[in-house]
């Protein structure tokens, strides 16, 4: 028997106890919708709910390192070593909470300031409009949707008014879809023709709708596929970096572990005391606690950006708002003042006229769509009278034909009416008004001449400029189409004011003087767009125009993008392909941008950056969200993004070069002593005392000279650094060795409790000369560094006159230990500042994004 063809579409199927949404007009219950949602789930793609907190904690033990060393430290408990087992297993432990507690309270941090400005859905409940959450749409919900909004799942339509969907997300379809109510032919199986159907993450062009929610979550048709559709972004400079560096370390553990390994077998030192001892070396050469260094540091630099109105949706976004180096901007908002005012309204010959202003009072207030500033700016210049008009259909405004009709009928006439950028409405039009004559004179090139002039005298004189145009249709045209827009009658042009604010310029160079080239792109005209960076002293240092990019490859483009600061008429799909051009050249390239037409440059840029009055669409491609639409917000956060990236650099620096020091120091001790030179506890302890005195780190101040150029992690630098200042640390280690076995004729026990005490307090006090480039007196340190460091060094002083000292192996030092210790850690911090200062006057400091290019 064949099969029964479905009457609807699969993914229309409600799933089982969804059906029912109470009135068409009330909508769910409170209590029905929280039910829903507790069986449902959240809707989401995939279940994003946190772990339990004792599966997050036991996850921070996969760490390779961390599992030998319990294993190892089983082993000596098995061998009758309890207290090792018992020190190592508490030092391990202590070293995974403090890592796990400061990355938790991180993420929380980061995850409230996300939820400030998550998408909302407009839903019906109980009777009234409310914005709830995305993720707490449940099938069944009504939802009202608007031009601008994302969909926030798969729904039913219940009523529209000339809704216009963009789902190319699902279907590759390059221009918007209408949306009505009603039944779908039976057979009905593919997206494409579900005209009642619309679909979560497609975005709503024009008009307005109500729809009834029928899949949420994975049940979606695009959640069914959202495993296919999920690529992971590609790496940013700091990833890179980042991944270099931990090669790097891992190289240097893995060689420096085995030599010890040969030469405590070769010197018949025992085994187990040997492994213990090579993988501790290998837990004090790896900064461990870098992920929560990272973490905390991101999430401090995402609270103290909220602070200044900048709120991070993803943190990795900070260091590459930090990096950036170029940033695309429209002017409208920007560099001007939004407030945008209707200011002539002129016919072809340039005169005042009536005529133009009611025609285009017309378009915008019928206009369904997302009503643009200028629409708004018509609507309050002058209220006309437009009861005798009635509307019978629109083509809404889409960016490649940058024009919006409006089909109108008075009585036995119908018109329909245009208005859109000037060059795409002259092109359409064969006859013209003159002097406020309706009557249709032949558009000759005289005439077109003329226009343009006016045209171009307009936006000199920094006016923006709408085309107004319009055709008479017959008295049974009942739905207008593109191919309606042909055979236009110009009548004139609309001239609007967007006077700059007056704070704009001082941004820009402040983020010019930051090493930031602020490039603008905007579907404006090159004359308007040349008229405000006049006025807002602006150079002006190369003009692309979208006709001339589209007559460029992507080779050519790349070519001129770099001197261009200024791209004039270009489209969506343009002003994407200015920011991939830029990023292949090396560029760290933020976008700024609010509407529809933003969202795929948003995505392509390395940093999105939008503003809570954005559209749906914007806000969830952007990486963060500006709560004042104003440069100097951004440049607040840019440096903040910059002090985040130099507190990360400190941690990675000071842990590296010491923690070399330290280890290559005790390799080398493994080949003349007849003992280990540090116990493997006392290496734990040592490495769980200085991670916890860099735990501040984040709280730091950054020196002024590392926030004047954009900085990307560079492992050459990070390598010299280490390698300069790590042999520093290893020469006093052996003079300290010398003074151990020849001058207080140390035994085992002496000589290791020395050198943990040594160790501890020189690689903490470093951190106060290398955390600045310049003059550590001159560079205060946050109080809570000070604290914790001083104090960590005088607790590893002390420690071997407390009982606890002794369960470590350690004896108490005579008195002559402690001056000497005083003379050669002043000694060697001197030693490390000059090194310090002659480093950076050969190497200089980590290069910017510029020279990292170059």
């Amino acid at each position: 028997m064949a099969a029964k063809t479905p009457s609807r579409a699969w993914w229309l199927d409600p799933p089982e106890g969804a059906a029912g949404s109470g009135s068409p007009t009330t909508g769910l219950s409170s209590a029905e919708a929280r039910a829903r949602l507790a069986r449902f789930g959240p809707n989401l793609f995939h279940d994003h709910q946190e772990k339990p907190l004792w599966r997050q904690f036991l996850s921070r033990f996969q760490n390779p390192l961390v599992v030998l060393l319990l294993a190892a430290s089983a082993v000596s408990a098995m061998t009758g070593e309890l207290t090792n087992f018992i020190i190592i297993s508490v030092m391990v432990l202590f070293s995974v909470t403090l890592d796990f507690v400061q990355e938790h309270r991180a993420g929380k941090a980061a995850a409230s300031l996300r939820q400030s400005v998550s998408v909302q859905a407009t839903v019906i409940r109980d009777g009234k409009q409310s914005d709830v959450a995305v993720t707490e749409v449940v099938p069944g919900d009504l939802v009202v949707l608007s031009a601008g909004s994302m969909i926030p799942a798969d729904g039913r339509v219940i009523d529209a008014n000339d809704f216009f969907v963009k789902q190319a997300l699902l279907t590759g379809e390059p221009y918007p879809v209408e949306k009505r109510p009603g039944e779908l032919a039976a057979g009905t199986v593919d997206i494409q023709d579900a005209a009642n159907a619309v679909f979560m993450g497609t975005t709503v062009i024009s008009g307005s709708a109500r729809i009834e929610v029928v899949r949420t979550g994975v049940g979606t048709a695009i959640g069914a596929i959202a495993d296919t559709l999920t690529r992971a972004p590609p790496a940013t400079a700091f990833e890179i970096g980042a991944h270099r560096f931990g090669m790097l370390i891992m190289r240097l553990t893995i060689l420096l572990v085995l030599f010890v390994l040969l030469v405590n077998a070769f010197m018949h030192k025992p085994w187990l005391e040997s492994f213990l001892f090579a993988v501790a070396l290998a837990v004090g050469l790896t900064p461990e606690l870098l992920p929560m260094v990272v973490s905390v540091t991101l999430a401090r630099g995402a609270q103290l950006m909220a602070r200044k109105k900048v709120i991070v949706k993803r943190l990795a976004a900070i260091q590459n708002l930090g990096s950036m180096d170029v940033l695309c901007t429209d002017k409208t908002g920007t560099l001007t003042e939004a407030k945008i005012r209707l200011e002539k309204h002129t016919d072809p010959q340039g005169g005042p006229s009536e005529r133009v202003l009611e025609l285009a009072y017309l378009n915008s207030f019928f206009e369904t769509g997302l009503k643009s500033p200028l629409d708004e700016a018509i609507l309050a210049h002058q209220e006309i009278d437009v009861s005798a008009w009635k509307k019978i259909d629109e083509v809404p405004f889409d960016f490649e034909r940058r024009r919006v009709s409006v089909l109108l009928d008075k009585g036995n006439d119908r018109l329909l009416v245009i208005k859109g950028a000037p060059d795409e409405i002259i092109g359409l039009c064969k006859h013209y008004e003159e002097q406020g004559n309706v009557a249709q004179i032949p558009l000759d090139r005289a005439a077109l001449d003329k226009i343009h002039a006016v045209q171009a005298d307009l936006e000199k004189e920094g006016f923006r400029v709408l085309g107004i145009a319009w055709r008479e249709a017959s008295a049974t045209h009942s739905h207008a189409t593109v191919g309606d827009e042909t055979e236009l009658v110009f009548a004139g042009f609309a001239a609007f004011l967007d006077p700059p604010k007056e704070s704009a310029g001082a941004a820009l160079a402040a983020l010019t003087d930051s090493g930031i080239s602020v490039k603008i792109v905007t579907g404006d005209s090159e004359l308007v767009t040349r008229h405000v960076c006049g006025q807002l002293n602006i150079p002006v240092t190369g003009i692309l125009t979208g006709k001339e990019m589209a007559a460029m490859d992507d080779t050519a483009l790349r070519a001129r993008v770099e001197k261009a600061n200024l791209f004039c008429r270009v489209n969506p799909a343009q002003k994407e392909r200015v920011i991939l051009a830029l990023k292949a050249r090396g560029h760290v390239v933020g976008y700024l941008g609010d509407g529809i037409n933003d969202a795929p440059s948003l995505h392509a840029a390395d940093v999105g950056l939008s503003v809570d009055s954005a559209v749906d669409v914007a806000k969830e491609a952007a990486d963060m969200i500006l709560l004042d639409h104003d440069l100097h917000v951004l440049y607040d956060g840019v440096m903040e993004g910059r002090r985040t990236f130099g507190n990360i650099m400190k941690y990675i620096m000071m842990g590296t070069s010491s923690n070399f020091g330290n280890m290559f120091s005790m390799a080398g001790a493994a080949l003349f002593l007849p003992f280990l030179p540090m116990l493997p506890t006392q290496i734990l302890l040592n490495n769980v005392l200085y991670d916890m005195s860099e735990v501040p780190i984040p709280l730091d101040q950054v020196a002024p000279e590392e926030l004047r150029k954009p900085r990307v992690m560079e492992i050459g630098f990070i390598r010299n650094f280490m390698l300069v200042i790590g042999p520093i640390s290893s020469a006093f280690d052996f003079l300290i060795f010398y003074v151990m076995l020849h001058v207080l004729n140390a035994d085992a026990r002496l000589f290791q409790t020395g050198w943990f005490i040594e160790s501890l307090c020189t690689q903490v006090l470093v951190i106060f000369v290398i955390r600045t480039r310049g003059n550590p007196f001159k560079s205060r340190p946050h109080a809570a560094l000070v604290a914790t460091s001083l104090g960590i060094a005088t607790l590893g002083a002390l420690l071997p006159f407390t009982p606890l000292g002794a369960y470590f192996g350690f004896v108490q030092p005579p008195a002559q230990f402690y001056f000497i210790l005083g003379g050669m850690a002043l000694a060697y911090l001197v030693v490390v500042e000059i090194a310090k200062r002659g480093f950076y006057r050969w190497y200089g400091p980590p290069r910017s994004v510029d020279a990292q290019r170059a």
